[in-house]
This record gives structure tokens, sequence and C-alpha cells, in this order.
């Protein structure tokens, strides 16, 4: 009996531990904002300062991401959790041992998504990653909440672009896959990432309600243009094609070989 109350208290302050991490993760939301609307008001000419951009809309984005995860999946499971353990009461030891077992199941699988989502918090989980795997986290993620359905395919033997590069392909890629969750009212996304010596291609095609060209260039064409601008950022070009009612693809065009350097001067391609 001792035992049974001893894990019970266990997963109770499980449950306070994990509550406490959410409100940290709230906290570092606000930090972040702060970050974000501070990087604003610097000259946004610098290529580093351009890269600094970029990383803290990854992460904002990711913790986005966390947020909803954690509301949609995590709660649910620990709102569970404390439904199980109320009904431990006046039933007898077996169902009681049953509904325990079947609790301290439940909370290692949200420590598992915690552990998880704790590693995507982080800019240098695409650093130790790479895109390929960064972006297959995302496709996993959107995925399992059924959202959209997606298939990723790589093709070629596949390499590092170099940290700043990948930081913004990645990029390119939230925004891209942003979009098409929010306004392209598509059900199914092809992402391919094509790896030769020479080229690296990545292409986004979905089957939503695609727009016409004209549109690239007005207001809710902004999207598209702020892709193009991050891609020449790295010497890469973006190629939006798309017809109304036949969705939309966008391909990302880089030479990995090529040298590219800023317009202020600066190389980024140079260490440090």
């Amino acid at each position: 009996m001792r035992n049974t109350d001893k894990e019970i208290f266990t997963i109770i302050a499980l449950i306070s531990l994990f509550l406490i991490l959410l409100i940290a993760i709230i906290i570092l939301t606000a930090i972040l904002y702060h970050n974000r609307k501070r990087i604003h008001k610097i000259d946004l000419s610098n290529f580093q300062t351009i890269l600094l951009q970029s990383q803290l809309e990854v992460q904002e984005q990711t913790l986005i991401n966390v947020s909803r995860e954690i509301h949609d999946n995590i709660t649910q499971v620990l709102s569970f959790i404390k439904l199980n353990l109320a009904m431990t009461d006046g039933v007898t030891e077996n169902e009681k041992q049953l509904k325990i077992n079947e609790s301290r199941d439940l909370v290692a699988q949200v420590i598992n998504d915690l552990r998880t989502l704790s590693k995507s918090l982080s800019f240098e989980h695409i650093k130790e990653l790479g895109l390929i795997k960064t972006i297959e986290a995302e496709v996993n993620r959107v995925n399992n909440s059924r959202l959209l359905n997606i298939a990723l395919t790589v093709t070629g033997e596949n390499y590092s672009l170099g940290e700043q590069r990948e930081l913004v392909l990645f990029r390119i890629f939230q925004e891209a896959l942003n979009n098409t969750l929010k306004h392209a009212n598509a059900k199914h996304l092809k992402i391919n990432l094509q790896y030769s010596k020479q080229l690296f291609n990545l292409i986004l095609e979905d089957d939503g309600n695609g727009f016409s060209p004209g549109e690239i260039g007005a207001g809710n064409g902004s999207g598209l243009k702020n892709m193009q601008k991050r891609a020449a950022l790295i010497g890469a070009v973006t190629t939006v094609s798309s017809t109304i009612g036949k969705g939309c693809s966008i391909q990302v065009t880089l030479n990995p070989t090529q040298q590219y350097t800023y317009a202020d001067g600066n190389d980024p391609n140079s260490p440090g």
C-alpha cells in the first residue's frame, strides 16, 4: 500500500515539474519576442544581422510549434493522467495498480515528448542534425497533427551546405510550410531535396488553391518575396510557379560550390 502511495506521489511530482517547464517555455517565448522587436531596430543591411534575424525567427516559429504541441498533445495527456489517478479511490488494489501502471506509461510518453521538444528549442539542433533531419522533424510533426499530408524525398548523396546556408534554407522551408498551412487549403505537400555536386534544389509542391502570378508582387505575396530575398542572401534563386486551382510550386536552387559575398563586402564564407 505504501508503495502505491509513493508511486502516486511520484507521478504528481512529475506533473508539477511539467507545469513548471510549461511556464519556463512561456517566459522564453516572451524573451524571444522581445529580442525580435529589438533586432528590427538594427540596420538589416549587414549580413550577420540578417542571419541573426533568421535565427530568431526560426526559434520563434519553433516556440509556436512547441506551444501548440503542449496545448494539443501534452496537456491532454496530463489531464487524462490526473483523471486516471483521481479514479483510484474506492477501487480494488488490482484496478488501482492497473491505473497506476497506465499513468506511469503515459508519464513516460510525456517525458519523451518533452525531451524531443526541448531539443528543438535551440538553434544548435539545426547544426547538430543537419538540414534533412531538421526538416524531417517538422514533417513528422505536421503529419502527426493530420493538418496536411507531407511526403519527403531526398535524392542524391547529401552533404552539408554550411551552417549559414542551412539556417536560411530551413527558414525558407518554414515560411513556405506555414503559407501552405494557412492559405493554400491544400491536402498534400511534396517536398524534395535534390543533391548533386554542382547543384542543390529544395522543391515544395502543394495541391492547394494556387494563385495568379501577379499576386507575388502584391501585398499578399510578401511572404514569397521574402523567401526570394532570403535565397539571394546565400546566392540561391527562388522560383515560384502557380495557377489558380492547381496548387503552387516553390523551388530554391543553389550552387554549393559558388562563393557568395553580401552587398556590404563581407564574406560570409570566411571563418567567424
